[in-house]
């Protein structure tokens, strides 16, 4: 068979976007089928492209038996006819004999199309999704198509449409016909019928993209943007913080003269975006995550369930709170604490003691202000000895602090977080108890019960008449019978010296 159909391949390739050698294999595959439906198998067929694929020859291939022995005419060919087609023939040998596909049946011709349809269907199905799928988390550039009556707009995309849902929509934004949108690709999926690519203009991943794209700093990861919370079409808050101390996280965020953040919010109409640094420390942290509002002081009134208090001027509390509390719900979601927003007079009212106060605040205060708050004046003292003298207040007198043992101040700080002061309190930790404290490795829990170990002399209680013994590694109570830690698995042995 002999047919034109250079034409058609670069047609696929270009428009449909399909690889040149996909095409091929594809013809080869419906070629192959419409001979088997005719012949019943498709193992003898052969198939040749010209060089310029311009046209392809289907043939079948026969093996020459004699003309007594001919049994099966569509693998062999008796050796008188194959004499017509090549004298020198001998059997034994084979002859490719050239198909016209108007040979076969029309249903075999419809059954060829139909598989062809559907082939090239799924092969540009699937180099869709392979293409646009590669662009998932990505920003894309489309033109409004149009807008149907649930309100989801379609967005020309290119080689296919993009679905931009209402719920993805910023109510700051409308559209026009071929209107340019830069949307965040939000997902990718395969559909019954073609493509599904959901866009997005409310992520708060399209700020992320947009600030690569504005700050080079950001993009070669000098600078990181920790979080990003954002309620589309009125406020974002964006928390950086840098890798170089020599680059201000903020100040390159802003750009000079503020150009780079007013690319970015002309992008997404004019949107509110707060840029603040982002600082290990909960009470700085929450300060920073109120601005533009300047806060007066942080309380932190509940460490354990992430509840703080900011203080702030009268002129100020508005501007804290934010229309309808917008600037300090977008506060609560960018540190991960519940933030109540008060005046001093306010706070004045709230019932907090102020011992629980200082001792929930002591572990983020600097050295300075530590001290301060305390009552302590370093000058007055060394300050190991004043950090001792601050301990005290937490720890009874018949208690020994664990400030007295050689530990490292990290340790003491995390352990001080979990309101943990002395070598009693530590030893009375289950390991359950231990396990939850999420900041303490189990490398330095080991450090800290060696320490303990070497340093500190347990003394054994008589409870009438009968001896308790502690395990030396993990302090649980233990028995003389036992030889075996029931907690940490330590093994016991029990001498009289």
């Amino acid at each position: 068979m002999a047919t034109e159909i250079g034409d058609a391949i670069r047609s696929m390739v270009a428009e449909k976007n399909i690889s040149e050698e996909l095409v091929i294999s594809t013809i080869e595959d419906i070629l192959r089928a419409a001979y088997k439906r005719k012949f019943g198998t498709d193992e003898n067929a052969v198939i040749e492209f010209s060089e310029d694929y311009t046209s392809v020859e289907l043939s079948s291939r026969r093996q020459i038996v004699d003309d007594d022995n001919w049994y099966n005419e569509v693998t062999e060919i008796p050796l008188s006819e194959a004499k017509e087609i090549h004298e020198d023939c001998e059997i034994g040998d084979e002859l490719l004999i050239p198909v016209d596909l108007k040979e076969f049946d029309r249903i075999s011709v419809q059954s060829a199309k139909q598989r062809a349809h559907q082939s090239f269907r799924d092969i540009q199905k699937d180099t869709l999704y392979s293409e646009y799928k590669a662009k998932e988390g990505q920003l894309i550039i489309g033109y409004y198509r149009r807008q149907v009556q649930n309100g989801d707009i379609y967005v020309d995309i290119g080689t296919t449409e993009g679905l931009l849902p209402r719920r993805n929509q910023s109510s700051r934004e409308s559209y026009g016909n071929n209107d340019k949108i830069k949307c965040y690709v939000e997902k990718v999926e395969k559909a019954e019928r073609g493509l599904k690519v959901i866009l997005s203009r409310t992520s708060g991943e399209l700020i992320r993209k947009l600030f690569e794209v504005e700050v080079p700093e950001i993009a070669q990861n000098q600078i990181d943007i920790i979080k990003i919370v954002r309620e589309a079409g009125y406020r974002t808050k964006v928390a950086v913080a840098s890798r170089n101390d020599d680059i201000d996280p903020v100040g390159a965020c802003v750009g000079l003269k503020g150009n780079r953040i007013q690319t970015i919010m002309s992008e997404i109409e004019g949107e509110k975006i707060d840029i603040l640094r982002y600082d290990p420390n909960p009470i700085n942290y929450i300060r920073n995550a109120l601005s533009p509002a300047q806060v007066k002081d942080v309380v932190v009134v509940d460490k354990n369930i992430y509840h703080a208090v900011a203080i702030v001027e009268d002129s100020q509390l508005s501007l804290a709170i934010g229309k309808q509390g917008l600037n300090v719900r977008l506060a609560n979601k960018l540190v991960d604490w519940m933030i109540d927003v008060k005046t001093q007079a306010q706070f004045d009212e709230m019932d907090i003691a102020k011992e629980a106060r200082f001792k929930a605040e002591s572990i983020f205060r600097d050295e300075e202000t530590f001290f301060e708050e305390a009552g302590i004046a370093p000058v007055e003292m060394p300050s190991e000895e004043a950090a001792f003298a601050v301990e005290e207040t937490f720890v009874d007198e018949d208690e020994i602090a664990l400030s007295e043992l050689p530990l490292e101040q990290n340790l003491l700080s995390k352990l001080q977080f979990h309101d943990v002061y002395s070598v009693e309190e530590f030893i009375n930790l289950t390991e359950e108890d231990l396990a939850s404290f999420d900041d303490l490795s189990e490398a330095e829990i080991i450090a800290i019960k060696d320490t303990i170990n070497e340093y500190v002399d347990i003394v054994e209680d008589e409870v009438e008449g009968e001896t308790e013994y502690v395990c030396p590694n993990c302090g649980s109570s233990i028995t003389e019978d036992m030889t075996v830690c029931p907690n940490c698995g330590t093994g016991l042995v029990f001498e009289v010296e």
